[in-house]
């Protein structure tokens, strides 16, 4: 879910501001009900310091007498002392005494009855088992006499009610001598203690109260200052940038921004810093424009220069791709011509006798016209190849007989250098190919592997049908090809030697893409060559014009 600026601020106020209001008033909170609790505490202790005022009181006066009532008992304890727990005066009432155990427990009785608290004398030594101690009491009781604590406070729930229970020692005096020296007591020896007890269950209901009030003020608060936030940050904040907001999609949409928003503040800075941005973006943007224009013009100016150029060089390729023909088709027929009237007369001469010298003039003469006739051979098919007028007679062959017929056609040459050739080729690879041109192929591969074989050394040959490829490999023990001139030994006359024209390997790279193979070379430039040749087994794709040939097989040519 997307959440907008104004929310996500809002949540992130309102939780801070929950969290601070949250731990103030709690702090708050626990501080007025500790003071709360402590007014109890010191309500109790002023409580004893008056039980042992009064005490003191009737102790020092020997005990006190009130008239008889009828919810009154006489203490029946003083006689065991040898005193009389009742008299009568001159005018006959009754008098009953009590002394500070009898006044304690009336008062304590006295405020019970009137719901404000009550409190009792307790004692591990009873006189009166009515002081007989609870097992809070008896536990405070002995930590007093083992230790010098002065008092002893806790709050305890008693039968649904919580009451604050308040315990502090009392130490014999000399007065006290007179009922309790039979038990064995001294002067500053615990005689026991005095607990109170004060029902604080109003207490903590006005704190919980408290917190309930406090817990609404917060939320109030809350509330009040979120909805404030809203307003003012509506107003200051997200109603400029709603304008600024709709200045921006104005301006995206190609309309002129608006005048710039005046809030004096980081705003009416970032909308200045707009309006300057999209002025300068109008100003690129048409002097763009008009740039485009001009560029355009040209480029269609220069289009129209580069149209004509080329026709005018395609005309004159195609005059100088006649020329060649033309000429090579001259050349090739009076070449020929020389080529038999040679060989003719070399064969009469030496029937009727020739010299030596006159036979090896005549033989020179013959190469250079077989040289010659390759040169002009060559160019014609380079040019064919360039012009993409190159004629495929294609047709199911053994690819395995070929290159073998191609290896034969060169043992007189490697006998008499010396070198020797290892075939391995598979018995039958079938494919459709134009046998003559990958003889041709063939013929130019092994001619370099020959040339540049030292003599003794050995020609690997192979062949092997592999993933639908019929793959031909021809490994010479040269000195091999450097990488960097590896690409440039299929570019049209390149030779790293004198012989040759520079063309074989051009024309037999075209020969096989025009197959839809590849030819390439592995080599490290220092042991031997590695040409290879990946063609398709046995599928033939229509690439061009399907013809009927001389012979009835099926033929390609591709333009």
């Amino acid at each position: 879910m997307k959440l907008s600026l104004t929310v996500k601020f809002l949540l992130l106020t309102g939780l801070l501001l929950t969290a601070c209001l949250g731990i103030s008033f709690y702090t708050i909170a626990r501080h007025q009900e500790g003071l709360i609790l402590e007014q109890a505490e010191n309500e109790a202790k002023a409580i004893f310091r008056q039980i042992i005022l009064t005490r003191k009181w009737v102790a020092d006066h020997g005990g006190i007498f009130v008239e008889k009532k009828p919810w009154l008992r006489p203490n029946t304890y003083l006689s065991q002392i040898g005193e009389e727990p009742e008299i009568m005066d001159i005018k006959g009432r009754i008098l009953i005494k009590e002394n500070p155990a009898f006044v304690t427990r009336e008062l304590s009785r006295y405020a019970k009855e009137k719901e404000l608290y009550w409190f009792k004398i307790t004692s591990l030594k009873l006189i009166n088992p009515l002081n007989a101690p609870d097992e809070w009491e008896r536990n405070a009781l002995r930590e007093f006499e083992a230790s010098s604590k002065k008092e002893i406070s806790a709050f305890q729930t008693i039968e649904g009610q919580r009451y604050l229970r308040f315990i502090s020692p009392l130490y014999i005096e000399e007065s006290c001598l007179q009922c309790h020296a039979k038990q064995g007591y001294k002067i500053g020896d615990v005689r026991g203690a005095i607990s109170i007890t004060i029902p604080v269950e109003k207490i903590f209901a006005e704190i919980t109260e408290n917190r309930k009030r406090m817990l609404i003020a917060a939320v109030l608060i809350t509330t009040s200052l979120l909805f404030a936030l809203y307003i003012l940050i509506n107003r200051i904040t997200l109603s400029p940038l709603r304008r600024l907001k709709k200045a921006i999609k104005s301006f995206s949409e190609g309309e002129t921004p608006a005048e710039v928003i005046k809030t004096g503040d980081e705003i009416e800075e970032l909308a200045k810093a707009f309006s300057q941005m999209a002025e300068k973006l109008t100003d690129y943007h048409n002097c763009l424009h008009d740039r485009i224009r001009s560029a355009v013009r040209e480029l269609e100016e220069t289009n129209i220069k580069l149209v004509e150029i080329n026709k005018l060089l395609n005309e004159a390729n195609k005059r100088k791709s006649d020329f060649i023909a033309r000429a090579s088709h001259e050349l090739r027929t009076p070449l020929t011509s020389i080529k038999g009237g040679l060989d003719y007369l070399s064969q009469k001469l030496t029937r009727t006798g020739i010299t030596q010298e006159d036979l090896e003039f005549i033989n020179m003469i013959k190469r250079n016209a077989e040289r010659l006739i390759r040169l002009v051979n060559d160019m014609l098919d380079i040019e064919k190849i360039e012009s993409g007028l190159q004629e495929l007679h294609l047709k199911e062959s053994d690819l395995s007989a070929v290159i073998k017929e191609s290896v034969e056609s060169f043992k007189p040459q490697a006998e008499e250098k010396g070198v020797k050739f290892s075939l391995d080729i598979a018995h039958s690879l079938p494919c459709i190919v134009d046998e003559d041109r990958m003889k041709q192929v063939f013929t130019n591969l092994i001619s370099n592997a020959l040339r540049w074989s030292p003599p003794d050394s050995t020609v690997e040959i192979s062949a092997e049908r592999r993933n639908g490829e019929i793959i031909s490999e021809i490994k010479d023990s040269g000195p091999g090809i450097p990488p960097e001139e590896q690409a440039k030994i299929f570019e049209r006359f390149y030779k790293k030697s004198r012989d040759g024209t520079g063309l074989g390997l051009t024309i037999a790279k075209g020969i096989v893409e025009a197959h839809g193979g590849e030819i390439g070379v592995v080599s490290d430039g220092k042991n031997g060559a590695n040409f290879y040749v990946r063609l398709k087994a046995c599928t033939i794709k229509d690439n061009g014009e399907k013809s009927k040939g001389h012979d009835g097989k099926t033929t390609l040519t591709h333009r």
